[in-house]
């Protein structure tokens, strides 16, 4: 991995983990007046939009978050619940009388797996797209003063 990528990691973690570490006690806080229910799907919905803008401007410095790179870092975030959830539901079928210390070692391996995932795939599809520039032809003959523009200029001109 390069200097840039595990930059790029240091930062995922931190955002990630810290969103998670505030996640945690606005959970603790709204239970008492709501059900935990109710609670941990505001907390989740909450926290996953203000990791997809955290990863966006600061892990991977594109800027604010776009609807498509909330979607698809969203749907990151949806993949590693289930990743981990299962996980979880295999330790209950193996083992259904696990204590804490190995439901905890499980929990928090897939979670390491799931997150890892999560990054290679936000760096990868989500963030790391670029634009590419179009092909402009010009007629024979014609001057070279043509200025390149982008498949998205292209488009929004049409």
């Amino acid at each position: 991995m390069n200097r840039t990528a595990v930059a790029a990691f240091i930062r995922f973690v931190v955002c990630g983990g810290g969103v998670g570490l505030l996640s945690s006690g606005a959970l603790m806080l709204m239970t008492g007046s709501m059900p935990i229910a109710a609670a941990n799907a505001i907390v989740t919905v909450v926290s996953t939009l203000l990791c997809n803008e955290l990863h966006s401007r600061i892990t991977f410095r594109k800027g604010r978050a776009s609807w498509r790179v909330h979607l698809e870092s969203t749907g990151t975030a949806v993949i590693a619940y289930l990743f981990t959830t299962t996980a979880m539901l295999v330790l209950d079928a193996v083992a259904p009388h696990a204590g804490a210390l190995t439901q905890q070692a499980v929990y928090l391996s897939a979670s390491a797996l799931a997150g890892l995932g999560r990054f290679v795939v936000l760096r990868l599809v989500v963030f790391g797209r670029t634009a590419r520039p179009a092909v402009v032809l010009t007629p024979v003959g014609a001057p070279r003063t043509a200025v390149l523009a982008t498949r998205a200029d292209l488009v929004a001109a049409a």
